[in-house]
């Protein structure tokens, strides 16, 4: 028995035709529309029209029934310009009185045909809220844009009726008629200029408000203040012509103060175009034209001057505010960069200096009255950062270090210029001092200046600015540099011919003698480090070489603020490693053990806790890991432990391993910095008073702390508080007394 084998066949299918399908489902839709457009949209059943549109979509007649819905928006938008628009013009003959209303009215009644045609087209979106989703498909704009465009196409711009040059006539008319004093409906014009913003210009992309209205409104605000500045000039013809040259003055007077000086502050606070607004976008013609024009009254330049200084002293809040919440931050990453937190801060106030001293330039006429105002108003605001005297010497230090790098010699100069400028709006100077030796002293001491001609370059514009007293300790500190130079080569020459070879130190041995009170230090002790014997041995020979020739001095040795090199075998390469003295006592420890722990380390070295810390993190954190710390992460553990990194690698032979970078201090150290500060300045205060007293004999108390404050103000503002207890010390020393005619 056999089978055939059979093939099943799909049933042909007959096309069907949509168009009616289309046609029908299209008339339900139009009809809705009209009845949208005729405000009964209550009558409605979205449901249905919504499904009638998704249909019509789904069968692929989407961009057809989008075209169909946009021919009957227009032709409504067209029979409603031609009979609720075009009735409503302005008939331009009628009194002025009149044509006030009808413009009003004109501009009520467009309003009223936007208001409700925006109503009706969000009521057909709905309908058509399938298909706006695949608009795109079709590279077609959305509905309601494509109602927004036919509105401007077949209502505001339309071909037929001249509506577009009715609605912007209106609108100028209305505010012409304010600016001779009537009283207009300022809502029909806020309602016009709002769908005015709404609609887009195609060619432009841009409003049609900015197209249409605004060049015209300009143009005819132009043409307003032209005829307002004639009328001073016809005044004066008129004094010259008819009456008494007297007569010339007073008018003058009135006219001024009618036009000007009664609108100061108006003219100042208008928004998008006062005071605020050209100086936020630099408008030199502008600011230069309002200062001509408020000299002429009395108040305008101090008016002018007051709220240019209010407007410093806003942008100087907020960059020490932005600052120092930048520092509050708990971030790690800006934790370690708060010496760049300090330098931004620098930067930004130097760029509002540059931005006011071109204003001062080209717009007020270099000023001395405004330059004195914008002076004060930075001294205000850089002096309501407590750590604007820190973030400046910061800023000095970055520069001299590396910032100066391949510069000419101008542009150093223009740079240290910049920095003594701020450095004059510094009223605690003496905490700039302070800062400035601890920076200077570390570049000195690690090599670490860029240039020693910048150095003593901005050396000397302190010494301009200050006098010699404030830098005789910053210059004392170059030259203990200079002689310790000169020294180290005597003490080379000393270990050749004076010590047997045995006693010779088996390196290279550089040594910097510092003088106690010029340096910011604490050199009266020596820092406790247990150091190595070849090194221990090469501070001796250096001792008795500098006793022969020094009688009467003591050393104490400071190993905080060395450096020393020292050659490190790896298992790949070998490198020459600049590192601290603590650091090369640490790294020698290595030579006899593989690891050691953080109180190992501690016990065979003596360093203090904190510079322990620093020194490990440098060591084994940053950079360079030429040890390997047992757990992660930069804070030291009390049980964490150490060992040499064997596999370390490095493309450079000598690699300068510094300590952690200059950073702003906590509020800790600062405090502490504070302190030391202010026990400088009883003696300050106490040494002005002994003078003053010396010169005087007699004076009357308050006579004598305004005098002490005239006599400390360059280097810092002291109170009346500090000045009474300093006397009342000197008092107590027998240096002063009381007048006996006082007691």
């Amino acid at each position: 028995m056999s089978f055939k084998k059979g093939k099943i066949r799909p049933v042909k299918r007959i096309p069907i035709d949509n168009t009616q399908e289309y046609e029908e489902g299209f008339d339900v839709i139009s009809g809705a529309i009209t009845v949208i457009f005729q405000q009964q949209a209550r009558e409605l059943s979205y449901e249905l029209l919504y499904r009638t549109a998704y249909k019509l979509t789904i069968r692929q007649f989407g961009e057809r029934l989008y075209h169909d819905v946009e021919r009957e928006i227009a032709q409504y938008l067209e029979t409603t310009a031609e009979k609720v628009i075009v009735p409503a013009f302005i008939n331009s003959s009628s009194e002025s009185s009149s044509t006030a209303d009808a413009g009003s009215a004109f501009l009520k009644t467009v309003k009223k045909v936007w208001d409700d045609f925006t109503t009706a087209i969000n009521l057909i979106l709905q309908v058509l809220y399938y298909l706006n989703d695949r608009l795109p498909k079709y590279n077609l704009p959305s509905v309601y844009d494509m109602g927004l465009g036919l509105f401007r196409d077949k209502v505001i711009r339309s071909e037929k009726y001249p509506i577009q040059k009715q609605l912007i006539s209106a609108m100028l008319t209305q505010i012409q008629l304010e600016r001779n004093g009537d009283v207009i409906d300022h809502s029909s014009i806020q309602a016009a200029v709002a769908m005015l913003v709404e609609l887009n210009d195609p060619v432009t992309n841009n409003t049609v408000y900015a197209v249409d209205f605004e060049a015209e409104y300009l143009e005819t605000s132009t043409s307003f203040y032209q005829i307002e500045k004639k009328r001073l000039e016809e005044e004066y013809e008129r004094t010259v012509h008819c009456l008494s040259m007297s007569t010339e003055v007073k008018i003058r007077t009135i006219v001024e103060t009618q036009l000007i000086a009664n609108n100061l502050k108006t003219l100042m606070e208008m928004k998008n175009s006062g005071l605020e607004s050209m100086l936020t976008a630099d408008k030199y013609g502008d600011l230069s034209r309002m200062y001509s024009l408020f000299a002429r009254v009395p108040a305008g330049l101090n008016e002018m001057k007051a709220f240019i200084s209010d407007y410093i002293l806003s942008l100087g809040a907020q960059v020490n505010q932005q600052i120092n919440s930048d520092l509050k931050s708990k971030s790690p990453a800006l934790e370690k960069g708060s010496g760049n937190i300090a330098i931004r801060w620098v930067l930004e106030v130097l760029a509002l200096q540059d931005k006011f001293d071109k204003i001062l330039d080209l717009a007020a006429a270099k000023d001395k009255s405004f330059q004195t105002a914008f002076n004060e108003a930075f001294e205000k605001f850089i002096n309501e950062n407590q750590k604007s005297a820190e973030f400046i010497s910061l800023f000095i230090d970055e520069n001299l270090k590396k910032g100066l790098k391949g510069k000419s010699d101008d542009e150093i100069d223009d740079v240290l210029d910049k920095t003594i400028m701020l450095f004059r709006f510094l009223q605690d100077k003496d905490v700039f001092e302070r800062y400035y030796k601890q920076h200077l002293a570390k570049r000195l001491l690690f090599n670490r200046s860029v240039s020693d001609d910048a150095e003593r370059s901005m050396l000397s514009k302190l010494k301009r600015e200050c006098g010699y007293q404030f830098t005789n300790k910053l210059e004392g500190m170059f030259t203990d540099m200079r002689l310790s130079s000169e020294m180290n080569g005597y003490f080379k020459d000393y270990l050749e011919k004076s010590l047997p070879v045995d006693g010779v130190p088996p390196f290279d041995v550089s040594v910097t003698v510092l003088t106690s009170t010029f340096w910011p230090m604490n050199l009266s002790a020596s820092p406790k480090c247990i150091m190595p014997p070849t090194v221990t041995q090469a501070c001796k020979a250096f001792e008795s070489f500098y006793f022969d020739r020094h009688n009467g001095r003591r050393l104490t040795w400071q190993p905080q603020m060395g450096s020393g090199d020292v050659r490190a075998h790896f298992k790949k390469s070998k490198h020459l490693l600049n590192v601290s003295t603590y650091a090369m006592v640490v790294l020698l420890l290595f030579n006899t053990e593989n690891t050691l722990s953080w109180e190992d380390i501690k016990k065979m070295t003596q360093i203090a806790d904190q510079d322990l810390k620093r020194t490990l993190q440098s060591l084994a954190c940053a950079k360079y890991k030429v040890l390997v710390k047992s757990t992660k992460g930069r804070e030291i553990l009390p049980d964490d432990k150490f060992s040499f990194n064997n596999d370390f690698t490095s493309n450079m032979t000598r690699i300068k391993i510094q300590a952690l970078a200059s950073k702003v201090e906590t509020d800790g150290e600062r405090k502490n910095t504070q302190d030391k500060v202010d026990e400088e300045r009883k003696h300050q205060i106490e040494a002005s008073v002994v003078r003053i007293m010396k010169d005087r004999k007699k004076m009357e108390h308050n006579l004598l702390i305004a005098e002490v404050t005239k006599q400390l103000s360059s280097r810092f503002m002291p109170s009346p508080v500090m000045i009474k207890k300093r006397i009342e010390a000197l008092i107590d020393r027998e240096y002063l007394e009381r007048s006996a005619e006082d007691r």
